[in-house]
């Protein structure tokens, strides 16, 4: 047996209110800390006080004066010594988030039982006190008294919002030597921590390992796979929460929508939908907002835009979503001119608004606009730019050939810089082959995220399009030496309700065989048509015919040799890739739309492409 000690107690003047992702888990936990102090009976009373009646008095009682008052009174006339007394006197001081009194308190007790251990630690907890929460509770550990089921969550719940994952696991072990693993207050409570620490695994280890799961606990889990990039999971748990009976709620819905809108699953998308209008639920603004943006992310711009207007209410951000999907399907002008309507329904611009219309010009080369709208935003509207509009500002330059102006806003802004706007200025330098000036970006990069491959990667791909071998060679050998690697490109494609992945020269499809023949059919038509390869996209310093050979297995032509044989004639192919599109496959798109007569829609890592009869939307501004 540890002997107990003092806690130290740290200073809480920064302390912020914990928030749950769970509510009805905290709500159950201060009913039954009100309820046990409460409703235990105190054998003996004074004629002339009652602790009992003047303790409930306090439970809604807003001046601390009082309660000290009453606190007096308990103890001159010796009812501090009641543990049950004591502890409701202790839980109305957590209420009032008086934690040195309450700790005080605490402190003078002969005896604890788990309901003072319990509410002390929910005390730090609720008043967002961590380190003081951790240090109480560790005390409680070493006191031997057995932690309960309404003291553990509150503890899971400091670790999910510190992400401290290993003090998670460590309140985790402590759950699986007190034998609880199958109590669902607490496992709920452990599954929502390591979904917030984006430990996805251990979380559907021990939700799959419940013997019954709430709505709180479906939402926890679905919207963690959706916010940890593993959507395709939280579309099949909610097919499967269904199947066992449980009915969603709206925050249930929102993550499904988000889902399909991550992995652009345009049927799924339709299914959720019907889902929703069938089961009327009303289409408020976050719902509304969500619906607005998975459609436009699923490709179809118009029923984004028909979703929007039917909604009765707007606010900023389902305007800037709007705005934003314009802009990422390279409809600029669209975009600028929702910014008029938006104003005049009395809604103003926020930093995300901007954001979404610098983006927009950007994408569609409307220089001018956008540098109208950047001088507009702190003179007209208050909004004081920060680093995420100097990048779109260098972004919208850049592509523009504006290299200069670029270099001039980015030696004259006064924010931070940061990997987003060197990013946006290699980028422009790969676009207008500015070899030594990407040089001193790619450093830049580096020197803030020495782990990310892609920096070394794009500073590669510079150099091998410039024919620079031996330094394409250097970097390579370089991220060798720091065990650096490339984020594999995929691209995949929703074919009959099923998401189909492939990566470059592909073979793992059941369907492989009659892919690689549509593909070299394909190839023959295009080339009659007039397509080159341009096999300066193979970035590597081999001969032609293993280039062409690259270039004929890239993800994107194998997703889209499968749509061809996997969907009727006519209908549009969808196909999502990871990275960005490399310009021989934009090429091949657009021959291959002419050839076939089919639309084809892609979603790069950057934005939509629609190519359409020989044609694509972004004008070949991309």
């Amino acid at each position: 047996m540890f002997k107990s000690k003092t806690p130290k107690i740290f200073p809480s003047k920064y302390a912020k209110l914990c928030y749950s992702s769970a509510p009805s888990i905290a709500a159950e936990a201060n009913t039954h800390h009100q309820l046990v102090v409460e409703q235990t009976p105190i054998s003996q009373f004074s004629h002339y006080f009652d602790p009992r009646f003047y303790l409930s008095q306090l439970i809604k009682c807003k001046n601390l004066y009082q309660v000290k008052q009453v606190h007096a009174s308990i103890t001159t006339n010796g009812f501090l010594e009641n543990l049950m007394v004591a502890n409701k006197l202790l839980y109305i001081y957590c209420m009032h988030k008086s934690l040195d009194d309450s700790y005080a308190l605490f402190c003078r007790f002969n005896e604890k039982n788990a309901v003072s251990w319990s509410v002390m630690v929910g005390g730090y907890a609720k008043a967002g006190d961590f380190m003081n929460c951790f240090s109480i509770f560790k005390e409680y550990l070493r006191s031997g008294v057995r932690p309960d089921t309404y003291t553990l969550p509150f503890v899971i719940r400091v670790c999910r919002d510190t992400m401290d994952l290993t003090m998670g696991r460590l309140i985790h072990n402590v759950v699986y030597k007190c034998g609880l693993l199958l109590d669902n207050f607490v496992v709920a409570a452990l599954v929502d921590m390591y979904s917030k620490c984006k430990v996805i695994g251990d979380a559907k280890q021990l939700f799959d390992g419940m013997p019954k799961r709430d709505v709180v606990t479906w939402t926890v889990m679905i919207g963690a796979c959706t916010e940890c990039g593993d959507a395709t999971e939280a579309l099949v748990l909610f097919d499967q929460m269904r199947e066992e009976g449980v009915v969603p709620d709206k925050v249930v819905l929102v993550n499904v929508v988000n889902a399909c809108a991550k992995i652009g699953a345009m049927h799924k998308a339709k299914l959720v939908h019907e889902y929703i209008v069938k089961n009327k639920f009303s289409f408020d603004v976050i719902l509304g907002t969500a619906m607005v943006d998975m459609y436009a992310k699923c490709g179809s711009i118009d029923v984004a835009r028909e979703v929007f207007d039917g909604l009765r209410e707007k606010n900023v951000i389902t305007w800037s979503a709007m705005i934003a999907a314009y802009g990422y399907h390279g409809q600029g002008n669209k975009a600028v001119d929702m910014f008029p309507m938006m104003l005049r329904t009395g809604i103003l611009p926020n930093k995300i608004t901007f954001v979404s219309l610098l983006y927009a010009c950007s994408h569609s080369g409307l220089v001018e606009e956008g540098k109208q709208l950047f001088n507009s935003m702190q003179k007209e509207y208050g909004v004081k730019p920060d680093i995420k509009h100097f990048t779109c500002m260098v972004d919208l330059l850049g592509r523009a050939g504006k290299i200069d102006e670029s270099l001039k806003l980015i030696e004259d802004m006064a924010v931070e810089k940061d990997e987003g706007l060197w990013g946006a200025l290699l980028g422009a330098c790969r676009i207008h082959g500015c070899v030594e000036l990407a040089e001193m970006a790619a450093k830049s990069l580096i020197e803030l995220q020495p782990e990310n491959a892609g920096h070394y990667v794009l500073l590669s791909n510079i150099y091998a399009k410039a024919g620079k071998w031996q330094d394409m060679a250097k970097i390579r050998e370089l991220m060798s030496h720091q065990r650096l690697k490339k984020v594999p490109g995929w691209t995949w494609i929703e074919v009959d309700n099923k998401i189909h992945r492939f990566s470059v020269g592909d073979h793992t499809h059941p369907l492989s065989k009659e892919i690689y023949e549509k593909l070299k059919y394909l190839l023959k038509e295009l080339e009659i048509s007039g397509y080159v390869p341009d096999t300066n996209f193979v970035l590597h310093d081999v001969d032609e015919e293993l280039k062409l050979g690259n270039l004929f297995s890239h993800s994107e032509k194998l997703a889209i040799a499968f749509g061809l044989i996997s969907t009727p004639e006519q209908s549009t192919i969808r196909i999502m890739k990871n990275l960005r599109v490399c310009g021989d496959c934009h090429t091949f798109c657009k021959f291959v739309s002419q050839v076939t007569s089919r639309v084809i829609i892609v979603r790069d890592a950057n934005r939509f492409h629609h190519f359409k009869e020989g044609a694509c939307s972004c004008k070949d501004y991309w």
